[in-house]
């Protein structure tokens, strides 16, 4: 029986592709995929505390700014205690509101990665060019104020639609995570040529880990042990991606930061870390995209 399909990648089984390593030899690239995000009040969508709150509830409202205004201070100390580099994804009426964060963001030499406008909208069910329009916004937006502009791409609640990835190709974006279908990246097909997925974790995240399906800040960190020390382990059969989602009004929290710090603890004094590439979405996408022809597979759309 012949079932829809996405059109963008045909299955590839990970124990049938050719080998590569990361730079320097290593096999296991780690990164931290920081959410800074920025929300409407009294109107929209609202993050969700387990369950869904309206907009116009200002639990809701402050409980998302307690990420800006203190948890993401907090966790730019815990990154720069371990020598960690990371990337943000980052909302750009965020630009105006907290400028303060993306001069911390540039003083770290930290990536962006264009997040939408806010997290109180999906863009999911925009017309075609409405939509155009909007990942155009976004990415001047991040130009204007970054200096650049972006190469990669994670939409507010990774909405898509049917031409998005057309649209980000077409915008001048390499790279897009919010394709959880990997653990190394791959080529999609987009109908002027090709975007890259980048590994971004739907697992290792800590708002629907924490938030919806109630795991303990503890339980959190041993998944993050246990995911790396198992990724680390299969790595020497494949170079793989370990990445890590976090939200600043999640573990920005006092006691769930205090469960995150042990596990990056644990990763960066590993005994094995010169195995481990520490590094960002960005970096992973010009990586891959100069290996030799063959390497990483070619997309092949399939019906």
């Amino acid at each position: 029986m012949l079932l829809p399909h996405h059109g963008r990648y045909a299955y590839s089984p990970i124990t049938e592709r050719p080998d590569y390593t990361w730079p320097g030899g290593k096999r296991l690239a780690f990164f931290i995929g920081l959410n800074i995000e920025h929300f409407a009040f009294g109107a929209g969508l609202s993050h969700s505390l387990s369950v869904p709150l309206p907009g116009i509830d200002q639990r809701a409202f402050a409980w998302t700014d307690y990420g800006n205004r203190v948890g993401i201070w907090r966790i730019f100390g815990l990154l720069d205690e371990l020598g960690l580099p990371a990337s943000h994804n980052i909302n750009t009426t965020l630009f105006e509101y907290a400028p303060q964060i993306l001069a911390a963001i540039k003083a770290r030499g930290d990536e962006v990665i264009a997040h939408g406008r806010t997290n109180a909208e999906r863009h999911s069910g925009m017309w075609e060019k409405d939509e155009a329009r909007f990942i155009a916004e976004v990415r001047d937006e991040i130009e204007k104020h970054w200096g650049r502009a972006p190469l990669g791409w994670m939409p507010p609640w990774m909405s898509v639609n049917k031409t998005t990835l057309d649209l980000l190709d077409e915008a001048g974006f390499k790279f897009v995570m919010d394709w959880p279908a990997d653990d190394q990246p791959l080529w999609m097909q987009t109908r002027r040529g090709k975007i890259m997925s980048v590994p971004y974790p739907f697992e290792l995240n800590d708002s629907p880990q924490m938030l919806v399906r109630q795991q303990s800040p503890d339980d959190f960190a041993q998944a993050i042990i246990d995911q790396f020390e198992e990724m680390l382990q299969q790595s020497e059969q494949q170079p793989l991606v370990c990445s890590l989602a976090l939200h600043a009004m999640v573990v920005g929290q006092p006691y769930r930061l205090r469960a995150l710090r042990r596990a990056l603890q644990h990763i960066v004094n590993h005994p094995q870390r010169d195995k481990v590439w520490f590094t960002r979405p960005g970096e992973i996408y010009a990586h891959c995209a100069q290996l030799p022809a063959g390497t990483m597979l070619e997309p092949t759309a399939t019906a």
